[in-house]
């Protein structure tokens, strides 16, 4: 493997405005953030990646910040493998999460600059990024349009149906009555071919997340995710897998010990790591196999920028497995300025780009009139 000799690391926040606010259990969507990372090694190579930042409204700017003041520490270094970058900021950043209490936001930092120094990497040696991760060549990846909200969610589903997609999540925790009106309207409307399955952001208590599981059963969900908060005890977690008839999801909001715990244990049958809140490809990757090999399905969790999605495409790739990739339809034209016509999708799958690394560069003259930092 070349050695990554490192000449800058650059961050960039954008917020791009939405016509429809985008609603979830905790909150409402009312522009689209992104922070993109740029690195670059000393031979001119460039690599992307991107910080999750959707929370709270400051998130992006703040990020994009942090990513800047750590780039001191990388900036003359050579890394022997892309891995490495991962590695010593976490180790080096210790302290300053005891420090600053902000374990998120420096874990999506470093996510950042990880995603992008294995772009980097992957382009120095002319592969896509799935097959430098060592995989075999991939055509294609199911995907499943994500983010419907709760108002009217079969007319969203119809068009996305219309557009390709096979498979769709529904919002839910707006309330039981709510909740079971949009499914069974989901299900009639999409049929029973389609591939359906939920998530409630944590808003239900044990009791209602299995009143939920129990009612929507017969509507044939893949799966229920996030139902409950990820910090409940442990014993509540498996009184609910017990007894729900739908198969449980989550982890995108797991790090480190967490999430191989959730692999080797068995509340969790879809494993759902967000690469860019915690661990890059460095981390997930071995996530990834690792469910897999345990008979689960590896469902990454994306809902940011077009860099975003791209890594997490490829991640699905490298990691095989019967998983699906989480796929925004909402507009975003911010992904859009990086993704553009890539990823069409066609009876429920997108195509694997087989460019050099994410098989995409940002068109940054074009994402400059929604920067916000630096300010130019």
């Amino acid at each position: 493997m070349t050695p990554i000799r490192i000449a800058s690391v650059e961050a960039f926040a954008y917020r791009v405005p939405i016509a429809v606010p985008i609603k979830v259990a905790f909150g409402t969507f009312r522009d689209r953030p992104s922070v993109l990372v740029r690195v670059v090694d000393s031979d001119g190579v460039e690599g992307w990646g991107e910080c999750w930042c959707n929370w709270p409204s400051v998130g992006a700017e703040h990020r994009a910040r942090l990513v800047a003041d750590f780039a001191d520490r990388l900036v003359g270094q050579t890394l022997a493998s892309p891995g490495d970058a991962f590695q010593m900021l976490t180790e080096q950043l210790e302290v300053l999460v005891l420090q600053t209490g902000e374990v998120g936001p420096i874990a999506q930092a470093i996510a950042g600059i990880d995603i992008a120094v294995w772009d980097l990497a992957a382009r120095q040696a002319g592969m896509p990024l799935y097959r430098f991760l060592g995989a075999g060549h991939v055509d294609s990846v199911p995907v499943y349009a994500t983010g419907i909200n709760p108002d009217h969610p079969e007319q969203y589903a119809l068009a996305r149906h219309a557009e390709g997609h096979r498979a769709f999540k529904l919002k839910i925790g707006f309330g039981m009555d709510l909740d079971l009106r949009n499914l069974r309207a989901l299900r009639e409307a999409l049929g029973p071919s389609a591939v359906l399955m939920t998530d409630a952001n944590q808003a239900l208590t044990l009791d209602a997340a299995l009143a939920i599981g129990l009612a929507a059963a017969p509507l044939d969900l893949r799966w229920l995710e996030e139902p409950m908060r990820v910090d409940v005890p442990d014993a509540q977690w498996r009184a609910l897998a017990e007894a729900c008839p739908i198969p449980l999801a989550g982890g995108e909001n797991l790090r480190g010990g967490e999430l191989d715990a959730a692999v080797s244990g068995t509340v969790l049958r879809v494993l759902q790591p967000d690469m860019t809140k915690w661990g890059g490809v460095t981390a997930n990757i071995a996530v990834a196999r690792a469910a897999v090999a345990r008979g689960k399905s590896f469902c990454p969790h994306v809902f940011g920028g077009g860099v975003a999605l791209l890594a997490s495409l490829h991640l699905l790739a490298a990691a095989g497995g019967d998983g699906l990739l989480e796929f925004d339809c909402h507009p975003n034209a911010g992904r859009e300025l990086v993704v553009g016509g890539m990823l069409t999708v066609r009876e429920g799958s997108v195509p694997v780009p087989q460019g050099a690394g994410l098989g995409a560069i940002p068109d940054m003259a074009g994402l400059d009139r929604y920067r916000t930092w630096p300010i130019s």
